[in-house]
């Protein structure tokens, strides 16, 4: 309690006039984000499915580990992870990974225009724990391994083309990704207790077999302004990419990764932070940080991060009280769902469809706590356009 009141003294009273504004309003520094009413209301009772959603919006289950998805032959992976939703025609594809040692890789399943089954497969096998990653403007989907010297390997959402290892990408412990159209680079979390952000800018956008791997520089602080680096050595052998290059500036466990309009946000665990990157006028400040909210945090365990058109963003939980959080345009933080006895495991891989009318995401371990038991939802209901 003593840290949360010593920080909010230090970034709230002490800079009162430069956090100004809100998250996307595009002012140099905003305020992080607290606690208020959400824009879909208090949260009902739990559904049949044991979640706790607002009025107007329902559950389905979509698969289940270890157990055949409706419909098809394809048995639906342990430990779903990461994932995101790509355009099929009238339908679509919701794809995930799968974050198991040795063989984790990742799946998909595919949808008609009213939602309904129609296959589901795999789309990698035998990496190693896949966790999370994020999709390309070229339709594919790139998925990361959670493991010291991890690779970044780039994968057909329908299947048809092998995947393929990225080595240029850099090999650390990575996590997710999100790709910058207007800058023609990939941005990249690692997940250690002093993990980078990175960014890769590919010789050729649309080719992820070359270019160049980057490393945020910047002070200590929460706030200010930032450059980027070569790292002068993406194998990560023998010094680890994070230690390459001076200044870089350090995050504590970084997880998700979203991009949209000239800003990319992504979260760290350690410190169950949503940092945000004005990425026109390269500065750098809190989104959301759960010691500096006025009374309770509704948002604790940060971890996969992902944006509705609205501008709202959805931050899913690892641990904490197992809820998918909503952050505003206007700095509000609200519980948007929750899952009922399920405390043993995390939330993953929320994604929208493309019409932005269903949200996906999965719960790791269920209500087993093991690898064995993930379980992967759709919540369907009102979402703001």
């Amino acid at each position: 309690m003593e840290r949360r009141n010593l920080l909010r003294a230090a970034v709230l009273g002490g800079s009162a006039a430069v956090f100004g504004g809100t998250l996307w309003r595009g002012a140099a520094y905003a305020a992080p984000a607290q606690p208020g009413a959400g824009p879909y209301g208090p949260l009902g009772s739990p559904d049949a499915n044991g979640i706790r959603l607002p009025s107007g919006f329902t559950s389905r289950v979509i698969a289940r580990s270890g157990q055949r998805v409706s419909g098809t032959s394809y048995t639906w992976h342990n430990a779903p992870d990461g994932g995101a939703c790509f355009a099929d025609g009238t339908g679509w594809i919701y794809v995930s990974n799968s974050e198991i040692s040795s063989t984790g890789g990742a799946g998909a399943v595919k949808f008609n225009s009213s939602g309904g089954i129609t296959g589901a497969y795999r789309i990698l096998s035998n990496t190693n724990r896949n966790c999370a990653g994020g999709a390309t403007p070229w339709n594919t989907w790139l998925s990361c391994e959670e493991v010291s010297l991890g690779y970044v390997y780039e994968t057909d959402p329908w299947g048809t083309n092998a995947a393929i290892r990225r080595d240029a990408m850099g090999r650390f412990n990575h996590e997710a990704a999100a790709a910058d159209p207007v800058r023609k680079v990939i941005y990249l979390t690692e997940d250690e207790s002093n993990g980078r952000f990175y960014r890769f800018v590919p010789t050729t956008w649309g080719n992820l077999s070359s270019g160049t791997l980057q490393v945020m520089v910047a002070g200590t602080g929460t706030s200010g302004s930032f450059t980027w680096a070569n790292v002068p050595d993406p194998d990560g052998s023998p010094t680890a990419t994070r230690s390459q290059v001076s200044g870089s500036k350090s995050f504590n466990g970084g997880e998700g990764c979203h991009y949209a309009n000239d800003t990319v946000w992504f979260t760290t665990k350690g410190d169950n932070r949503v940092w945000q990157l004005n990425l026109t006028n390269n500065t750098y400040e809190l989104a959301y940080d759960d010691s500096l909210v006025n009374g309770t945090a509704p948002l604790t365990g940060v971890d996969n991060i992902t944006g509705a058109s609205s501008g709202d963003l959805f931050v899913a939980e690892d641990g904490g009280n197992m809820e998918i959080c909503v952050i505003t345009p206007d700095d509000v933080v609200a519980s948007f769902l929750r899952i009922d006895g399920q405390s043993s495991s995390e939330i993953t891989g929320p994604a929208f469809s493309p019409d932005g009318t269903r949200l996906y995401f999965s719960s790791q371990r269920g209500t087993t706590g093991s690898s064995s038991g993930g379980i992967t939802y759709e919540v369907t209901g009102p979402f703001r356009a």
